[in-house]
């Protein structure tokens, strides 16, 4: 009975040792990037989608959401990795036709309203512009990477990437308006941060 008492007390050590060493571990997984647009166009700052070139490693889908809320999509700007899948949730009255005849994905949602969902899974990298064929002028980008370290600017055009694979990565921009001044690249330390400015031109 001693003896076994003495190997379940080993056997939960153990346990609990690989556990926080595991925990440990993930803490600590690859790096973050963390920065800002440098533009002075200050209204586009907010919604630019910046992203990591040619990381290598497993693709993890996602899963988002836009919703159909006062004639609007929101939000109007979405960026997946692919394989990502998009849940459509209309909250107005009035029927909404979501569709695409973007190269990276063509579809198209029946009229739906108030309470429906739809889900759209998007197969191809590439940028994505959603229109609504029952209102015109309702228009959102769903920008699909072929990796899922992406991050969208905050009003002050800042973003963060974090769990980066540490290695030296090209840095790409999407925008309505902006485009990249210079090649940009930023270099990732497992558990540290990386800042990096991104100069654009208009």
């Amino acid at each position: 009975m001693l003896q076994m008492n003495r190997t379940v007390k080993f056997l939960k050590t153990g346990f609990l040792t690989a556990s926080l060493a595991l925990i440990t571990s993930n803490a600590f997984c690859g790096g973050t990037i963390t920065g800002s647009i440098d533009t002075d166009l200050t209204k586009y700052k907010e919604n630019a989608v910046v992203y990591l070139k040619d990381v290598k490693g497993v693709v993890v889908p996602q899963q988002a959401s836009i919703d159909m809320r006062k004639m609007n999509f929101t939000p109007k700007v979405t960026a997946i990795p692919v394989g990502s899948t998009i849940l459509f949730t209309s909250y107005d009255k009035l029927d909404h036709s979501v569709f695409s005849i973007s190269a990276a994905k063509k579809f198209r949602i029946d009229p739906f309203n108030n309470g429906i969902s739809k889900s759209i899974t998007f197969e191809n990298p590439g940028v994505v512009q959603l229109l609504c064929s029952c209102h015109p002028d309702i228009v959102a980008w769903v920008i699909v990477g072929k990796n899922q370290y992406a991050a969208l600017t905050d009003h002050d055009g800042k973003f963060s990437i974090p769990n980066v694979p540490a290695g030296t990565y090209e840095i790409g921009i999407w925008s309505k308006k902006l485009t990249l001044k210079e090649k940009t690249t930023v270099t990732v330390t497992e558990g540290e941060t990386a800042p990096v400015v991104i100069k654009t031109a208009n």
